[in-house]
């Protein structure tokens, strides 16, 4: 069953190139986005049972919030997560970025090795990625606060019980949509599949005694 699948892909990566790299970026990034979603809970629940829910973490304050009180990039104050999901401390912080950390490193070298089928340097790429993955941890940090607080507050007065980990999902997957239509346009910079130059047999083969000679 698989053999005539394989076949059938194959020659749609044949005629369709572009349509069929897209496609499996599509299909990879999904799956890293199910892994995701499965490890934040985990992580989340061994976080908070550790003395680090108490430990803030406020950092790069820039502006002010609606109500007149500061806005951080990153914004965990200590303590259990809100009604408004404001909270968590250090314990949330590190749940969300260890996730997306593993989520990504498998990310790339799936995408490298399936998508792209990339055969540059794997150090100047993952350079690149790690740089572009800086970028936009902050970039959909900094966005979490337009979207976060509304996202929490009515899952969790929906669900009293579980809305929480429903907003989780939510702004999960809010994160992973941002990353998405982001690292496509870098993958296609940083991924390049060049052919090996060789050298031809018949150049030797076609050396004579009178060109030696020469």
């Amino acid at each position: 069953m698989l053999k005539p699948l394989t076949s059938a892909w194959r020659r749609f990566e044949e005629k369709r190139p572009g349509t069929a790299q897209f496609a499996m970026f599509f299909l990879l990034s999904n799956g890293v986005t199910v892994l995701q979603l499965a490890l934040m809970p985990a992580f989340k629940a061994i976080f908070n049972q550790t003395a680090l829910v108490d430990i803030a973490f406020q950092v790069w304050p820039v502006g002010a919030n609606v109500d007149g009180s500061q806005y951080y990039i990153f914004d965990y104050p200590a303590g259990p997560v809100d009604e408004s999901g404001v909270g968590g401390g250090l314990a949330y912080f590190l749940a969300v970025q260890i996730t997306i950390a593993i989520a990504q490193v498998i990310n790339f070298f799936a995408q490298r090795n399936i998508t792209f089928k990339a055969n540059n340097s794997v150090a100047k790429a993952a350079f690149w990625y790690v740089i572009a993955y800086i970028l936009i941890t902050i970039g959909a940090a900094a966005a979490q606060g337009f979207y976060k607080a509304p996202i929490y507050s009515w899952t969790m007065e929906v669900w009293p019980s579980g809305g929480e980990a429903v907003a989780d999902v939510i702004t999960m997957i809010i994160n992973a949509a941002i990353a998405f239509w982001i690292f496509f346009p870098i993958f296609k910079v940083i991924f390049k599949n060049t052919p090996d130059e060789t050298v031809a047999p018949a150049t030797v083969s076609q050396a004579t005694p009178e060109t030696l000679d020469r």
